[in-house]
């Protein structure tokens, strides 16, 4: 099996797909789920404005309100989670998918004064940050503010996290990469945009271009300029199409180097690390 069948296997990518079904799947999942583990009564969501968090988001608010419905408890609800770095370049975006979502509950947590004060705690002890892992240390302080509005609300943090992402290892290991349940686990960039579509998301939304946004040098540089690849071709290759060799190569090398991002702490006794 080639390295390509090998990873579609993996994240289980399916290269045609009905997308009504694809919807109903993520949200069967997420109830299927909290009907299992009686103890949960929330689902919470970093939003961000972009794609993903749009998707996930919308998701879980349509499994929570359909499963009040199931259950005739009204005590199951959606947090729907704010997380800026001080003042966000596209803050309407963030309020537009918000509006789209209509969520049960909305926070907003501007992290910008924890990131900094953990950092200047780092700089007392000699530790200098460079503006890239600084991103790493805001996307770590969103995931750590998600589980603790989840602890207190009888909740689980859900991921946004995708197959064109996990291929490329493209999230940030325990910040975005460390949560409860992944609804859109197996689909990809396109796949995504056309459920948002299908879901009547407005179109600004569904067709931005996708950017991390956690330098503070580089401000919502997207994310295919940072991968050296871009998204159509991720998901060519995912959907098991033939592409141009050099970018077949630059994606499965972010597969290979970034194995750690997608493994449960290693111990000793997993070959993983052999």
């Amino acid at each position: 099996m080639s390295l390509q069948h090998e990873i579609i296997k993996t994240l289980g990518v399916k290269p045609i797909i009905n997308i009504n079904q694809e919807i109903r799947n993520s949200i069967d999942f997420l109830k299927q789920y909290l009907k299992k583990y009686d103890c949960i009564r929330s689902l919470i969501v970093g939003i961000s404005g972009g794609q993903d968090s749009t998707l996930t988001g919308k998701l879980c608010q349509l499994a929570i309100s359909e499963l009040r419905k199931d259950t005739d408890k009204d005590d199951y609800y959606f947090i729907a989670v704010r997380l800026p770095y001080g003042n966000q370049i596209d803050e309407k975006d963030c309020q537009d998918a918000l509006s789209f979502i209509k969520p049960d509950r909305k926070i907003t947590i501007n992290i910008k004064n924890a990131v900094l004060a953990s950092e200047e705690s780092l700089k007392n002890a000699g530790i200098f940050l460079s503006d890239f892992v600084r991103g790493n240390e805001k996307a770590r302080e969103r995931m750590k503010v998600q589980y603790s509005i989840a602890s207190i609300n009888k909740g689980i943090v859900v991921g946004t996290d995708h197959a064109a992402e996990a291929v490329t290892g493209f999230f940030t290991k325990y910040g975005d990469g460390g949560t409860d349940i992944n609804p859109l686990f197996r689909l990809n960039k396109r796949q995504i945009r056309n459920l948002l579509k299908e879901i009547h998301c407005p179109k600004h939304l569904y067709l931005k271009k996708p950017t991390a946004d956690l330098e503070d040098n580089q401000p919502s540089k997207d994310d295919e300029s940072v991968l050296g690849v871009s998204y159509d071709i991720i998901d060519d290759y995912l959907e098991g199409k033939f592409v141009n060799i050099k970018y077949n190569n630059i994606i499965e090398n972010l597969y290979l180097k970034t194995q750690h991002k997608r493994h449960l702490p290693i111990n000793i006794f997993d070959d993983f690390w052999k």
